[in-house]
């Protein structure tokens, strides 16, 4: 991971989940602000509100407006089209769809730390 102070969006509608990452993610000393979404349709209110988001951790599976969805929607955006996004689910099956509509990375969960970090490390430039 290159950048320091990071300021992550983490998207799941599971707030164990968000916790969980939010934690893992500033312990790994490379994040500045954790920023959470409970749905897709939450996260583009985020991303329309603010520009210093560096990456989007994002579910698949949520209520109101899903992962997949979501990804079209900032992929279609010109100002967002840029930013990483990595996919993380439960659901394998979800893998190819989620990439054919441009995540960077995917991982399955539940997430291990040192897999986070290295993914982030991977799409974070």
């Amino acid at each position: 991971m290159s950048k320091e102070d990071l300021v992550v969006l983490a998207v799941d509608d599971d707030m164990i989940n968000l916790k969980l990452l939010k934690s893992m993610l500033m312990k790994s000393g490379k994040v500045k602000e954790v920023i959470e979404a409970k749905n897709g349709s939450d996260a583009i209110g985020v991303l329309k509100s603010r520009n210093d988001i560096d990456l989007i951790l994002l579910d698949i599976i949520m209520p109101v407006m899903g992962g997949i969805e979501m990804l079209k929607v900032v992929r279609a955006d010109d100002n967002l089209r840029q930013l990483p996004i990595i996919v993380l689910t439960t659901d394998e099956t979800k893998k190819s769809e989620a990439l054919e509509f441009g995540a960077n990375g995917f991982l399955m969960k539940p997430i291990r730390n040192t897999d986070l970090i290295q993914k982030i490390s991977t799409v974070i430039v």
